[in-house]
């Protein structure tokens, strides 16, 4: 990113500092901020992101009213250890850091990749995800779901993304989308200009790995999963067609579905207050 440092910090969570913990053999980054006390909010992060990559105009409204945690997965940035590369062992890294952490329960966002991650952390410990919230996501193996377009592959598979890219990838192609884009962007840069995160090469393919490895995913489970769970989308989404988040909702027996008309896969960015607002509202 080409841009101009800022001098002071425009939002609570550019300083809340990195931790760490050490569970089976791992040790995790994570950052955590808000209110103790009621269930936490555990965040799980899109392909290619760190623990940096949480735009934090949306932490800020997520943490005004829950406990939050961000954290980097196995072998991704910050924590040690081989990458994983499948979602199960995402779903794993996940648990580890609730464990870490002492919660015998938690809610889970996952954006992206990370809300397969999250739909997999749910299955794997019945009881333990008290809510869950899929932002731009997918199960996977939804019955004709829209596919993604190759060039969107080549944009993001490149090694290093620009702007222009994660404008093409995350946010619609309006006067309005563009320029919400680029301040979410500029809100990115305090942490990414000092930190230079980055998922290495190792760290991309094992996400590679696990996406190629999804197959049907958990289309076929929905029905099993009969805790509370919001989907939402852009509905301009071009890495994941927001008609997962529609066909989910007709499937998961406790949901909600919300969907913003003139955004796309950054739609959380893009729309951080009200989002964030719906999911305080959700798991309130």
């Amino acid at each position: 990113m080409t841009t101009t440092t800022t001098t002071t910090p425009a939002h609570r969570w550019d300083d809340v500092p990195t931790e760490f913990v050490e569970v089976g053999g791992y040790r995790y980054a994570y950052r955590r901020s808000g209110p103790r006390g009621a269930t936490p909010l555990v965040l799980c992060l899109r392909f290619r992101g760190t623990i940096d990559h949480w735009d934090p105009a949306f932490l800020d409204v997520l943490s005004a009213g829950r406990d939050v945690v961000v954290f980097d997965n196995r072998g991704l940035n910050l924590t040690s250890g081989e990458p994983a590369r499948t979602v199960a062992e995402m779903a794993d890294g996940v648990h580890d850091v609730l464990d870490g952490l002492g919660f015998e329960q938690a809610d889970l966002l996952g954006w992206s990749l990370g809300g397969i991650v999250a739909q997999a952390a749910a299955f794997a410990r019945p009881g333990r995800v008290r809510r869950l919230v899929v932002a731009g996501s997918t199960s996977g193996g939804v019955p004709g779901q829209p596919p993604t377009d190759e060039r969107v592959w080549q944009v993001a598979g490149r090694g290093a993304n620009t702007d222009e890219d994660f404008l093409e990838l995350f946010f619609p192609r309006t006067p309005a989308g563009r320029s919400a884009g680029l301040a979410s962007l500029r809100r990115l840069d305090r942490r990414l200009l000092a930190s230079g995160a980055t998922a290495s090469p190792a760290a991309v393919q094992g996400q590679l790995a696990a996406i190629a490895a999804l197959g049907e995913g958990f289309w076929r489970r929905l029905t099993d999963l009969q805790i509370p769970v919001l989907v939402a989308n852009g509905a301009h989404d071009v890495m994941i067609d927001a008609y997962a988040t529609y066909a989910m909702s007709t499937r998961l027996p406790n949901a909600r579905a919300v969907l913003f008309s003139d955004a796309g896969h950054g739609f959380l960015f893009q729309h951080a207050e009200e989002f964030g607002a719906d999911v305080l509202r959700f798991l309130g």
